[in-house]
C-alpha cells in the first residue's frame, strides 16, 4: 500500500508498540500515543526512525489530550491516514490468574472508573476527534475490541467495557460509511503481553505479532472496501 500517516494510542507496548514497528518496516509514518514519558521515550529510542516515528504524551480517556494528539500529528505529518484506538487494559482487580478472572463480585469498584473511561471513552474520543481528518482522506479507523467482547465472562466488568468497543463500532461503521471512511473492529483473543502483568496467562496464549498484522492487512484494504471485524483467537481458545 502507498505510505500512510497513522495514529495509534497507547502504542508504547504490546499490540500497540508492534504495530507501530509493523508500519514502520512498510514505509509509513506513524505517531504513538502513552501516559508515561519514560516508557514513550523507551519505546522511541528502540524503535528509530525519528523522521518517520511521532512519540505524544497523552491520556486517551481525555478529550483535550486526543484532540491535541491529532492535531499535533497531522501537523507534524500533514494528514491522517488511519487511527487506531489501541489503549485499553483491565483494573488490577480483573488480572487472569490462570487464565480465569475474579467475578464482579469480588471486584474493587474504586479501581473501575480508569477502565471504563480508556477501553470505552478513549474509542469514542478519537473517533470524534480523528474523523474530520480521516473523511479528507477517505481513511480508516481501526478499533481494537477483544473477544471478551464478543463471549461474554460471568460478572466480569472488563468484557462489558469490551461489548461496548463491539457496539460503538458498528454505531460509527453507520455514519463513517456514509462520508468515506472505513471502520474495522479487531479482536484479539488471548495473546501473551503485559496486559497480564500481575497475572499468569493460558500456555496457549498467542504472541501479539498476529494482531499487529491484522491491524496492517486492515489499513491496507483498497479504496472502497470496509473490512468490518477481524476475529482472532490462538488455537486451543475454547471461547
Amino acid at each position: 500500500m502507498t505510505s500512510k500517516t497513522v495514529l495509534i494510542t497507547g502504542a508504547t507496548s504490546g499490540i500497540g508498540a508492534l504495530t507501530a514497528r509493523l508500519l514502520l518496516e512498510q514505509g509509513h509514518r506513524v505517531a504513538v500515543t502513552g501516559r508515561n514519558p519514560e516508557k514513550l521515550q523507551a519505546f522511541l529510542e528502540e524503535a528509530g526512525r525519528p523522521k518517520e516515528l511521532l512519540g505524544i504524551i497523552a491520556d486517551a480517556a481525555d478529550w483535550d489530550a486526543t484532540l491535541a494528539a491529532v492535531a499535533q500529528t497531522v501537523e507534524h505529518f500533514g494528514a491522517l491516514d488511519a487511527a487506531v484506538a489501541n489503549a485499553g487494559f483491565t483494573s488490577a482487580d480483573y488480572f487472569p490468574t490462570g487464565g480465569a478472572t475474579i467475578t464482579h463480585e469480588e471486584g474493587d469498584p474504586t479501581l473501575w472508573p480508569p477502565m471504563v473511561l480508556t477501553n470505552v471513552m478513549g474509542p469514542a474520543l478519537l473517533a470524534r476527534a480523528s474523523l474530520p481528518h480521516l473523511q479528507r482522506t477517505q481513511g480508516r479507523l481501526v478499533l481494537i475490541g477483544s473477544v471478551a467482547g464478543l463471549k461474554n465472562a460471568p460478572g466480569n466488568l472488563y468484557s462489558a467495557t469490551k461489548w461496548a468497543v463491539t457496539g460503538l463500532a458498528e454505531n460509527l461503521r453507520m455514519y463513517a460509511t456514509t462520508v468515506g471512511v472505513g471502520v474495522t473492529l479487531v479482536n484479539p483473543g488471548m495473546i501473551d503481553t503485559t496486559f497480564w502483568d500481575g497475572g499468569t496467562p493460558p500456555p496457549f496464549a498467542m504472541p501479539a505479532q498476529p494482531v499487529a498484522e491484522a491491524i496492517g492487512y486492515a489499513l491496507a484494504q483498497p479504496a472502497g472496501v470496509d473490512l468490518n471485524t477481524l476475529t482472532i483467537r490462538p488455537i486451543g481458545q475454547p471461547a
